[in-house]
């Protein structure tokens, strides 16, 4: 009995031989932590929710993250490698981007430069049609006319007296456009800024009739920019003032044809010997 109560009483080691060392693990699990899944056991207790081993699976889980462990930015990382997932913009795109941001930047230098212009003109209220520039007649005794000094400004013969043929080919050659745009027309001038890089050179006009008409009346025959940028300020200012057929009765009745006539009656007197009409 006191031997068997020795025995009772003395310090006993504990042993790990008696477990296999393949299930012996003591790496703290995801599942060890606080505020991991937990499932009742057969008590009604909860207790972790036991995971395999990494040990006992041969390391296969060494490379796999819990979702904890920043799986899910590490998977962001990989899909928006390339700017967040987004395809990269095409040349077309960017093309186009900034071929309209040039374009907004240029009219409004453009607008700016107009503005400027219109602000170096006299006052729009104070401008008036000017008057045919004077010219002195010889008649002789019997009516005929002998010889004429200065400009040949003929009789200003109404739109409607004219034959229809005569308007509309002008409108056909100069302006083809001209009762649909108000005072300038973009198609034209693309056209013929088109056409004049094609042949390096003046190989065409963009002016409408309007322009050609204000240049005829308020300006000189100069070719500058500052003039272009003033004829295109008075076409707006006559297209608002006149009508499309008070303007091209205008038109007719005062542009300058060459050989000093001015209008058609004058151009057809010098150039046929007969009237317009």
């Amino acid at each position: 009995m006191a031997v068997a109560r020795r025995k009772a009483l003395e310090r006993r080691e504990p042993t790990f031989a008696a477990k296999p060392a393949a299930v012996i693990d003591l790496k703290l699990d995801a599942q060890d932590r606080l505020g991991a899944p937990v499932a009742p056991d057969d008590g009604g207790a909860t207790v972790p929710v036991a995971r395999k081993s990494r040990r006992a699976t041969g390391g296969r889980e060494r490379g796999r993250a819990d979702p904890g462990d920043g799986a899910e930015p590490a998977a962001r990382r990989k899909a928006g490698g390339r700017g967040g997932g987004r395809r990269p913009r095409s040349l077309l795109f960017r093309l186009l981007y900034w071929m309209v941001v040039i374009g907004l930047w240029g009219m409004i230098v453009a607008g700016g430069m107009i503005a400027w212009v219109a602000a170096h003109l006299p006052p729009i209220q104070s401008l008036e049609v000017p008057k045919r520039p004077p010219a002195i007649e010889i008649v002789g005794i019997d009516g005929h006319v002998l010889a004429m000094r200065g400009d040949m400004g003929g009789a200003a013969v109404p739109l409607k007296q004219l034959p229809p043929y005569l308007p509309q080919a002008f409108i056909a050659i100069e302006d083809r456009r001209f009762h649909s745009h108000h005072g300038i027309d973009p198609i034209g001038i693309l056209r013929a800024v088109i056409a004049n890089i094609l042949h390096r050179g003046v190989a065409q006009g963009g002016s409408t009739l309007t322009q050609q008409l204000a240049k005829n009346l308020f300006l000189t025959q100069e070719r500058t920019f500052e003039r272009k940028l003033q004829e295109v300020v008075l076409a707006v200012w006559l297209e608002h003032k006149f009508s499309k057929a008070e303007i091209l009765d205008l038109y007719l009745n005062r542009v300058y044809f060459g050989a000093g006539a001015y209008g058609v009656e004058a151009a057809a007197q010098r150039y046929f010997g007969k009237s317009s009409r």
